[in-house]
């Protein structure tokens, strides 16, 4: 099978990685020269991610038999679209579909329509009247939101980084002098006490089919303090749970993935491909934070590199229908997923620095490594402004996964940083009291 993969970071490495396991050739349209992806790839494009005409126009040239879109943007742009429309199975979402994510207004309202659970109390406002006016109606308890995309970065939080109402007026103001997300609105959200999870899902427009549970870190430094980033690492374990995540809770976020897609193809804009849901376990149950309409980023790294049914068949079965959970595996092992990052990433990264990657030694120690946001010069690798490297460690339990990924790190140099708490057994233990403490009603 020939198959088009979009996209040129860790996500999208992982992406091509499992289409290659299932014997697919790749044809590869990205905007960075990701060693990993060009060496998998039968051919590559080195474009504007978000044109669509040029898109396809590879993919035709090559007659490519399926899609799969790694990254958001070319779907808010159109490119399953345009995919669609040239008669190529597309395994990710329309341009209407992909609201869910591209518009969290949008998503917001199509949950409050279709009683959607897990929905928390919001508020949508183009000015200062009603972002003050919401905070009358919620308290100072919020999060505040750009409506449109912000690469993972344009969330505050009350108590973290805004600390009065002054703080919460001033960066909606900034959402709306500077259009952030691009367009001059704000999403003002209760704020949620819990813990945070992501469950992703295969999709086929009807049928949603659940992966392993995982735990991404946004935070820049450990101890999950400084600026939000795309995220700094994941972990996973055996069951498909997390340490601190129950199985009824589980089954609720996969029942509230499945309820989302009802509704989006009850608004007629059915929903093809994965679909991330990204939850708070509270004293009340799961709540929803976000729906993302990809695989998210680290969180590929983990469940893709754990899959072990045939990853071709499930893009197809996604792009045309018939998907089946007896379609999809996935080893019962942990995993632990720890991104290198450019020097100053959350502020302002070294961009341009060559780092080194000894993808043997790596090997050699039993980690996986994919290739993220970096640029392939004469056979040297050279950072962007965005994340670098992940590797993931995979193994019977989280602590030994941690170990891999851990040994993995030190075969990679350069001006480098890396969070070396994600995984570790003291910070898994102290979520687990916290969330203990929080359905006992005491946080």
């Amino acid at each position: 099978m020939r198959v088009l993969a979009v996209g040129g970071g860790a996500r999208e490495h992982a992406i091509v990685a499992a289409l290659s396991r299932s014997g697919a050739e790749v044809y590869a349209a990205l905007k960075n020269r990701n060693p990993g992806i060009a060496r998998a790839a039968k051919e590559s494009t080195f474009v504007d991610e978000t044109d669509a005409a040029k898109v396809v126009e590879f993919a035709k040239a090559n007659k490519v038999d399926l899609a799969v879109v790694g990254p958001e943007a070319p779907l808010e742009a159109g490119l399953a679209d345009g995919l669609t429309a040239a008669g190529i199975p597309t395994a990710s979402p329309s341009k209407e579909a992909a609201r869910i994510e591209t518009s969290k207004s949008f998503m917001r309202e199509l949950m409050l329509k279709h009683r959607v659970d897990g929905a928390v109390r919001f508020a949508v406002t183009e000015d200062l009247a009603g972002v003050s006016e919401a905070i009358d109606d919620m308290g100072l308890e919020v999060v505040v939101k750009p409506t449109g995309l912000t690469g993972g970065k344009g969330v505050k939080v009350f108590g973290e980084h805004m600390m009065s109402k002054e703080d919460i007026l001033a960066y909606a103001e900034e959402i709306f002098s500077n259009r952030i997300g691009g367009t001059p609105r704000v999403v003002v959200e209760e704020k949620l006490v819990g813990e945070e999870f992501t469950v992703q899902a295969f999709c086929d427009g009807r049928k949603v089919v659940p992966m392993p549970a995982v735990q991404d870190h946004k935070r820049a430094y450990e101890g999950d303090k400084g600026p939000n980033t795309g995220g700094m690492g994941s972990y996973s374990q055996k069951d498909g749970l997390l340490p601190f995540l129950k199985r009824d809770e589980y089954d609720r976020a996969v029942a509230i993935i499945q309820q989302a897609v009802d509704a989006l193809r009850a608004e007629g804009c059915e929903y093809h491909g994965t679909l991330y849901g990204q939850f708070m376990v509270t004293k009340e149950g799961p709540k929803v934070i976000e729906f993302n309409a990809r695989f998210g980023d680290p969180e590929a790294m983990n469940v893709l590199s754990l899959l072990t049914s045939d990853f071709s068949r499930v893009c197809l079965k996604m792009a045309g229908g018939g998907l089946s959970s007896s379609d999809v595996t996935f080893a019962r092992k942990a995993s632990v997923c720890k991104y290198v990052v450019p020097e100053g990433y959350g502020t302002k990264s070294l961009s341009g620095e060559e780092i080194k990657v000894d993808e043997a030694a790596i090997s050699k120690e039993g980690a996986l490594l994919y290739y993220a946001s970096v640029n392939e010069k004469g056979g040297r690798i050279y950072t962007t402004t965005s994340r670098s490297v992940g590797v993931v460690g995979i193994a019977e339990s989280i602590d030994e996964a941690e170990s891999i990924a851990e040994r993995a790190l030190a075969h990679v140099s350069g001006r480098i940083a890396v969070r070396h708490d994600i995984g570790k057994t003291a910070m898994l233990e102290a979520k687990v009291r916290r969330m203990d403490s929080i359905r006992r009603g005491r946080a």
